[in-house]
């Protein structure tokens, strides 16, 4: 089963790093899934009082364990982090094809921690990441964003997670897109 989930991917922005890791087993048959799975990680790693909108906060990207595996209504991810907007653990979910295909890329989860100097995305093909330079997209919409991504890519069937002019701007109630209308 733990072969069968993928892998825990940490990306620390500060650093500019990538690490692989693995699940922990025991997390896994005690949080099942990726929402629970997220939330200890983030109960463990993140200090209470910590501000959300701090570099020590942490955005997590977590798959449930049939994301990606062809069971029906199965395609959904999710998002935990320490909501700007209450200060308390928030998770949110959204389905179309971006957290099926960070699956089949072999990625159970993704770690964001710190704060990059400059606007970056993170380009991911199969086993390979790269952080990438973003500043070409920034003050872009989503629908605009996922656009100038795909075109610098070079993959028009890529699939893109982003944030819009407002998250740019730390609004509370920022969303994360993907697919374009996808909210999560």
């Amino acid at each position: 089963m733990m072969d069968n989930l993928g892998k825990v991917m940490r990306v620390n922005l500060t650093e500019g790093t990538v690490k692989v890791e693995d699940l922990c087993e025991k997390t896994v048959k005690d949080y099942i899934g990726g929402r629970g799975y997220g939330t200890k990680v983030l109960y463990d790693e993140v200090p209470a009082g910590t501000d959300p909108l701090s570099p020590e906060n942490k955005l997590i990207f977590a798959n449930g364990p049939l994301t990606g595996k062809g069971a029906p209504s199965a395609g959904r991810y999710m998002v935990i982090t320490k909501s700007p907007l209450t200060g308390y653990i928030a998770s949110s979910n959204s389905g179309g094809f971006w957290g099926a295909e960070l699956a089949r890329a072999g990625w159970f989860m993704i770690i964001l921690e710190g704060k990059s100097p400059k606007p970056v995305y993170l380009w991911i093909k199969d086993d390979k990441v790269e952080i990438r330079d973003a500043e070409a997209i920034w003050g872009k919409d989503g629908h605009e964003a996922t656009d100038d991504l795909l075109a610098a890519v070079g993959d028009d069937q890529a699939k893109v997670a982003c944030i819009g002019i407002a998250g740019e701007n730390l609004s509370p109630i920022a969303a994360i897109m993907n697919d374009k209308t996808r909210a999560a």
